[in-house]
């Protein structure tokens, strides 16, 4: 089986980014046991084997370091870091909104209140697409569509809208260096198989030849992006990226609907679809429909570009779970 895991490593390492930059520095990455903290862990590994970087890499998680609601107990001087530690199950996101919220408010204030202490190079805050509500059309970054405040699970886009609030009061008051990634769904080589966002309940209908099966008309545009390219672009915003900004970060090719996502698995891997609507969708965490499209222009100028399809996305992902 191909090691697709090492070979993103190895197209994150040869991007052409000053990584000397990074030399001899600490990077303090936070919500390190999830899918994209976990790479970026991976990535800074591979940095250090590949160009002798000596880079101090300091994972963060709830059992390594406490709780991220609370003050850091960070005793070493981070240089860089990546804020990645959110809640982002749909299911707690209606069960639990208020530990949601909790989590990335105090969690990004906490991580900030770090960056200003230590005088830190740079640092990366990870937001959503979902800030961007209910909205239609090519999505820029100065725009911003509705979301319902009545809906419990509008606990997560508007936490990561106040949590962006904090990072830009935070760079206009004390100057810390921090920029925005705005990101689409991501998803590769890594996945674990618990994942239950619409994405792996598809792959895990191919895995198990079963049929996928649609509990909404599927009518909603989704924005999607490989990991190692997700990687790539956070790498691009710590070293290149301008303070205060906010970058969207998606693979434009791979925008489409739910529905249209499903027909092209179905497609390649023999499967049926089957839609089988839920009576009260809110109760299961189903974001509102959107038909946004990010737009990827203001990264772009960073020099950053997408390698990697939807099908990618799915092969490369299925084959770690054993699939292919």
């Amino acid at each position: 089986m191909i090691n697709y895991l090492h070979q993103d490593n190895e197209h994150i390492t040869g991007v052409p980014l000053l990584w000397q930059t990074l030399a001899n520095s600490t990077v303090l990455i936070t919500g390190s046991g999830g899918l994209i903290g976990s790479a970026i862990v991976r990535a800074l590994t591979a940095l250090n084997e590949k160009y002798n970087l000596n880079i101090n890499i300091i994972a963060h998680t709830r059992k390594t370091h406490g709780d991220i609601c609370q003050p850091l107990q960070i005793t070493e001087h981070a240089d860089y870091i990546f804020h990645c530690a959110a809640i982002t199950s749909s299911a707690n996101m209606v069960s639990k909104p208020l530990e949601v919220i909790k989590t990335s408010i105090d969690g990004t204030r906490n991580v900030l209140e770090l960056a200003r202490i230590y005088g830190c190079k740079s640092v990366v805050n990870l937001s959503s697409m979902e800030v961007y509500g209910q909205i239609d059309g090519e999505i820029t970054e100065d725009m911003l569509g509705f979301v319902d405040l009545s809906n419990p699970r509008s606990c997560y886009p508007e936490s990561k809208r106040l949590g962006e609030l904090l990072c830009n009061l935070y760079h206009y008051q004390f100057k810390v260096p921090v920029k925005i990634a705005r990101l689409a769904q991501t998803f590769g080589a890594g996945t674990p198989k618990t994942d239950t966002r619409v994405f792996a309940q598809f792959a895990k209908s191919v895995q198990n030849k079963t049929d996928i099966i649609l509990h909404t008309e599927g009518k909603s545009r989704g924005n999607y992006c490989y990991i190692a390219d997700t990687v790539t672009a956070l790498f691009t915003l710590l070293l290149k990226g301008e303070n205060g900004q906010a970058y969207n970060v998606s693979n434009p090719e791979t925008c489409m609907t739910i529905r249209d996502m499903a027909e092209l698995l179905a497609d390649k891997y023999g499967v049926n679809i089957i839609i089988d609507i839920p009576p009260d969708t809110v109760k299961l965490g189903y974001a509102p429909e959107t038909g946004y499209k990010l737009d990827i222009d203001k990264i772009s100028k960073l020099g950053w570009k997408p390698k990697y399809g939807l099908i990618d996305c799915y092969e490369r992902m299925l084959s770690e779970w054993g699939e292919i």
